[in-house]
């Protein structure tokens, strides 16, 4: 039985989890790109793929039973001389902390342990001793408060590069549970930042049977273009095309390349291959002034309509391009 390799953490929430990445870089944290700010509860463990439901309602449980913990971040500290890492301490209600790792540390996730736990938010994870303590010294002053409202279970996947990248795949947030129907066809409605794998794999499979009923065999098929420079992503394209039209609904191009085609050459491929499953048009959505409207304008795609307050209270612009 295949094996997927988990962990479970608390992530710094935004816009402190800015602020301690900025500091991980200074530090010369060789994982800043790997994952993000976190407080491990669960360091990495092996689990059977056939566990991975119990695992996240494992993480469910645990957080139905925690409120929202809020702390302080800092002042860092180092855990030299036995292990060379920089890190911000945890104050304030850590005895929250403790208890939800106590309860998420269950199988299929608990392991054995080379450290006691220790709540922390790792700065930088190996180095020069003298550098780290400089660190310590030099970012003495450093506080953040944060209230962590949910509970992150991690799978490390290799990217592109074949770099182990730990990626969120479930979340849980913390406090009860709401029930509806109490009494009658009761039911659980839980929020998150994302489905869990189980509800992913439902909701792929119950599109799937809804797309088939209605469009036959037409249904939406995915359609994504990447792009890569010297061997390294810095552009995608990623849409679906359905009969004889497609939607390019998310291009992105790195911060560190913009303004040097990679843009028009995605839209233009994406295009191709649209027309090649007999697509006759395209259609793209935008933010009505925003720095992409003149570049679809530019490639030839015209308005066909607005969105008032649409996306993060923006005006959004629908734009079409014949094929």
């Amino acid at each position: 039985m295949p094996r997927l390799r988990l962990g479970v953490a608390l992530l710094v929430p935004k816009p402190v989890a800015l602020e301690v990445d900025a500091l991980r870089r200074a530090c010369g944290d060789p994982g800043v790109e790997l994952i993000a700010p976190h407080c491990t509860l669960v360091p990495p463990v092996n689990v059977r793929e056939d566990r991975l439901e119990d695992a996240v309602a494992g993480l469910r449980s645990a957080a139905a039973a925690t409120a929202p913990i809020a702390v302080s971040l800092g002042p860092p500290a180092t855990f030299l001389p036995v292990n060379p890492v920089l890190y911000l301490e945890l104050r304030g209600h850590v005895d929250a902390v403790r208890a939800l790792r106590d309860l998420v540390f269950v199988e299929p996730l608990a392991r054995s342990l080379t450290w006691p736990f220790h709540p922390h938010v790792t700065l930088c994870d190996g180095g020069e001793p003298d550098r780290l303590a400089a660190g310590a010294r030099v970012l003495a002053g450093y506080r953040a408060e944060v209230t962590f409202e949910a509970v992150h279970l991690l799978q490390e996947r290799r990217d592109e590069t074949g770099r182990r990248v730990w990626h969120p795949i479930a979340d849980a947030a913390l406090g009860p549970v709401a029930v509806v129907g109490r009494g009658g066809l009761e039911l659980e409605l839980s929020v998150g930042e994302q489905l869990d794998p189980e509800a992913k794999a439902f909701s792929e499979r119950e599109w799937a049977v809804d797309d088939h009923a209605r469009y036959g065999d037409v249904w939406p098929r995915d359609l994504a273009v990447t792009a890569r420079r010297d061997g390294r992503v810095v552009g995608t394209a990623v849409g679906w095309t359905s009969g004889t039209s497609a939607l390019l609904a998310d291009l992105v191009v790195g911060a560190a390349h913009r303004g040097e085609g990679i843009g028009s050459h995605l839209v233009a491929r994406f295009l191709a291959e649209a027309s090649a499953r007999g697509c006759r048009l395209a259609r793209a959505r935008t933010e009505v002034g925003g720095p992409a409207e003149g570049f679809w304008r530019r490639l030839g795609w015209v308005e066909e309509g607005r969105f008032d307050r649409y996306t993060l209270d923006r005006d959004v612009v629908q734009l079409r391009r014949d094929l």
